[in-house]
């Protein structure tokens, strides 16, 4: 029961899947635990920008993604993990192709991203925090190849600081998190990302008679990505944004269902692009 318990106190996922790590960030706690998530998430829009201003869009240009994602987790201890989360993605984009809006698609699995948070964890008696560090790398396995391609062929890697408390009502979580993304191939590059996530979380409602209960929360996210370079088709622009969106868990037992909206609040690309517009996601997670 205190698994069951500590596995629903801190049941979230961000909106952008680099930061934190699967299953529900810090589950499970216990020594040689491990547990499996699938995550669908969707966004993209037709809406044109040019920095904080939406412009006409006679070309119809647009761009939509819609990932699944199967993610992994196992414990040496409750200190110490190794995650990974592996995307299949499918995509699709009108393009400016000289003045012909031109339209493409691709799927495909894309780049795996492999984890290890180490955490440091302070107990009281109705009360716990931790601070984590999580160096990350992702490893080009995803198709660089053609007009709209999967991945941009480049090894990145990922530094994540982060801090949560809990206690049986509330949560709280403030992760900071930053990539490094080289160059690839073709010379594509896709610019550094700085992110800030922030995490509000209340446990209304659990039954210890039938191990089930709800878990709500208000996320809030900021991300800042550098510009990638002219060659990169991967990606059409930098820029910044900022989204909060309700999240939703129902579980019974080791089963766990999740569902997250997030709106988009504001943003400025750099240059003309589409808008990244609000996402919504959907996840199925189990923990051994």
């Amino acid at each position: 029961m205190k698994k069951l318990i500590y596995l629903f106190l801190v049941y979230f996922y961000s909106t952008f899947v680099f930061a934190h790590q699967p299953v529900m960030d810090m589950a499970p706690r216990w020594e040689d635990g491990y547990g499996f998530q699938l995550r669908y998430e969707n966004y993209g829009s037709d809406e044109l920008m040019d920095g904080e201003s939406e412009i006409a869009n006679p070309l119809g240009l647009e761009r939509f993604v819609d990932k699944t994602w199967l993610e992994g987790v196992y414990t040496f201890d409750r200190s110490i993990r190794a995650t990974f989360k592996l995307p299949y993605i499918d995509q699709s984009r009108t393009k400016n192709i000289n003045g012909i809006g031109v339209h493409q698609t691709n799927s495909g699995f894309g780049d795996l991203i492999l984890g290890l948070p180490l955490k440091h964890y302070r107990n009281k008696k109705a009360f716990t925090d931790n601070f984590s560090f999580t160096p990350s790398i992702r490893i080009p396995t995803g198709s660089s190849s053609g007009d709209f391609p999967i991945s941009d062929g480049s090894v990145d890697f990922g530094l994540s600081f982060s801090y949560s408390s809990e206690s049986p009502k509330y949560y709280t979580m403030i992760d900071l998190y930053y990539w490094f993304n080289t160059k690839g191939e073709s010379e594509m590059h896709e610019g550094d990302e700085l992110a800030l996530d922030i995490n509000l979380g209340y446990h209304p409602y659990h039954s210890n008679k039938t191990n089930t209960g709800v878990f709500t929360m208000l996320d809030i996210t900021a991300r800042y990505n550098d510009d990638p370079s002219s060659t990169t088709f991967t990606t059409a622009s930098g820029g910044q944004r900022v989204q909060i969106g309700p999240v939703l868990v129902l579980y019974k037992d080791n089963i766990m269902f999740r569902t997250e909206y997030k709106h988009l609040v504001y943003e400025k690309t750099s240059g003309i692009s589409n808008s990244r517009s609000s996402e919504f996601m959907l996840g199925l997670g189990i923990t051994f």
